[in-house]
């Protein structure tokens, strides 16, 4: 986007881009939408039940629009944020396709390139190795 733009990319989002470690982008944020009919507080307690994901927020119903089979559609929606680990990635996408009512829902993974060494370490604990795989 930036070289579209300005002609360049800026170095430091080469080296964000490009991280020094496995671990430096083992946390991620998934994102997802669900309708606002659909019970939420189920649907999180499931996915944390099975460590897939350490923490969930559900943000106020929104306005979406969207193409869908050829025209554009609005729905009222929530936006749900996961603070999980890269290992969870594909349990938490086929846990999301079994619990969502949508036939194709949301799913946007997110690297995450730092923060507090100490949220960090407890998204790990809480997403512990057992999780991976499961569904």
């Amino acid at each position: 986007m930036w070289e579209r733009f300005y002609g360049y990319t800026p170095p430091q989002l080469l080296a964000m881009a490009q991280p020094d470690t496995e671990s430096d982008t083992e946390i991620v944020i998934a994102l997802t939408t669900i309708p606002v009919d659909l019970d939420v507080d189920e649907l999180v307690r499931k996915l944390l039940e099975r460590r897939l994901v350490a923490c969930a927020n559900v943000l106020p119903p929104m306005r979406s629009a969207y193409w869908w089979k050829g025209t554009i559609e609005t729905a009222e929606e929530r936006q749900v944020v996961f603070k999980t680990r890269q290992g969870c990635v594909d349990a938490l996408e086929a846990a999301l396709r079994e619990l969502h009512p949508f036939d194709v829902p949301e799913f946007l993974v997110i690297p995450v390139f730092g923060g507090s060494e100490a949220y960090l370490r407890w998204v790990r604990v809480e997403t512990n190795e057992r999780a991976e795989g499961q569904v």
